[in-house]
């Protein structure tokens, strides 16, 4: 485990996935636990892949692949490249195995940068090869509600930095099936119950706001977080499970009915040789 700490705010890494495991501020854990009850993962990396592909396979060139729901990197260990008192970044690059199931080169760096107001995650993709790259990542953060005694899940909602009009895509057999365009209508917030994730995650494209933030009327703890750059947003949880993930994706699970072909999805990146692809999203969560 590797730990961060600026001031009164500290944040815990392990390599296993580069996952974020803890996020505290005064003492107070604003991170899911990691509960098996509900979901094992706290913060997993979803590369290269984000969602479920159909039949769980997909062809590039004259092959055929399979691929887990989100991909690989999460069950990998990155090593570790740079490491501070405020700062490490993880490494993940191709190796025999990956080739198996994702036939590209690929360096992922994974780096989390604690500064004084929060903490900000960014992803690093490079493609060393004489090839392009083709691939999808997201983040699933997962924190935990509620988050001061007495309060219930109820008692939270999310605030938008900017008035929302946008559809939600459901899924089905966690692939995109349709769309309610009527989801946000001018809402300035979407207030949490569990019946929001009844259909599985809430997938939302377009969301003008850079930065949403999660609190009570109730409360005074809380936490923003900034996905300025990524065009797609997951909201998740399981049934009854007390945390809520706020997902930044860049690509999303296979629509019904697409041909399996990875280099005409919907939402993919394609790095051409020697390029860097960079986004990061921050959370800073305050009392």
């Amino acid at each position: 485990m590797i730990r961060l700490a600026e001031g009164p705010l500290e944040a815990w890494v392990k390599p296993q996935g580069a996952e974020l495991t803890s996020l505290r501020l005064h003492d107070t854990e604003y991170l899911w636990s990691g509960d098996a009850r509900f979901w094992s993962k706290q913060s997993p990396i979803l590369f290269p892949i984000v969602g479920t592909l159909q039949e769980g396979r997909y062809r590039h060139k004259d092959a055929t692949y399979c691929l887990p729901r989100h991909g690989f990197a999460r069950d990998r260990v990155f090593a570790l490249k740079a490491l501070s008192g405020q700062e490490v970044t993880c490494l993940l690059e191709d190796d025999e195995a990956s080739r198996l199931v994702y036939p590209f080169r690929f360096h992922l760096r994974i780096r989390y940068f604690l500064r004084a107001t929060g903490l900000q995650v960014e992803y690093i993709v490079a493609n060393p090869s004489d090839d392009s790259l083709i691939f999808s990542i997201g983040g699933h953060p997962a924190f935990a509600l509620p988050l001061e005694p007495g309060l219930s899940y109820q008692d939270y909602q999310i605030d938008f930095s900017h008035p929302e009009t946008v559809g939600r895509w459901k899924l089905r057999d966690g692939l995109l099936h349709e769309e309610d365009p009527g989801f946000l209508q001018g809402a300035t917030s979407l207030q949490l119950h569990h019946e929001l994730f009844r259909e599985d995650a809430i997938v939302i494209q377009g969301l003008q706001s850079a930065c949403l933030t999660l609190r009570s009327d109730k409360g005074s703890r809380g936490l923003r977080f900034g996905i300025e750059g990524w065009p797609m947003l997951g909201l998740w949880a399981p049934p009854q499970a007390p945390f809520v993930c706020i997902e930044p994706w860049q690509g999303h699970a296979d629509p019904y009915g697409y041909d399996g072909t990875l280099a005409s999805k919907p939402g993919v990146v394609t790095l051409a040789p020697g390029d860097c692809w960079e986004r990061s999203w921050t959370v800073e969560p305050f009392n």
